[in-house]
């Protein structure tokens, strides 16, 4: 079965640090690229983060630049967000998906993005 799952999320206080991760299985994702989503409560979904098949390049929302960090892990089915410096409005699930998404494409266009995980929850909050 071809699935992306994600993990990581949970409760911080705002300033706060989590790492999630994105793991395929039953495929690699070294030949894709990758998208981090995230929905807010009461909000459409957004994209916060991609990073292409070569991993050479990396884009952010405005939103998030300079406090989210984006990359590949060592194994060729993982991929990983850091999200520092988080605020409230950062509480959203956070989704991970896969397509063949090149850096000049449109990058938050969710229907160019094959695979999708089901989401992992992340609370900020004192």
């Amino acid at each position: 079965q071809l699935q992306l799952v994600e993990s990581g999320g949970g409760l911080v206080q705002p300033g706060g640090s989590l790492g999630l991760s994105c793991e395929a299985s039953g495929f690699t994702v070294d030949i894709y690229g990758i998208g981090w989503f995230r929905q807010a409560p009461g909000k459409g979904r957004e994209g916060v983060s991609y990073i292409s098949a070569s991993g050479r390049t990396t884009r952010y929302a405005d939103s998030v630049k300079g406090r989210f960090t984006i990359s590949r892990g060592n194994a060729k089915n993982t991929v990983h967000l850091h999200l520092d410096s988080l605020t409230p409005e950062d509480t959203a699930v956070y989704y991970c998906a896969a397509g063949f998404v090149g850096p000049t494409d449109q990058l938050w266009e969710e229907s160019l993005y094959r695979f999708w995980g089901q989401g992992t929850q992340v609370n900020v909050s004192s």
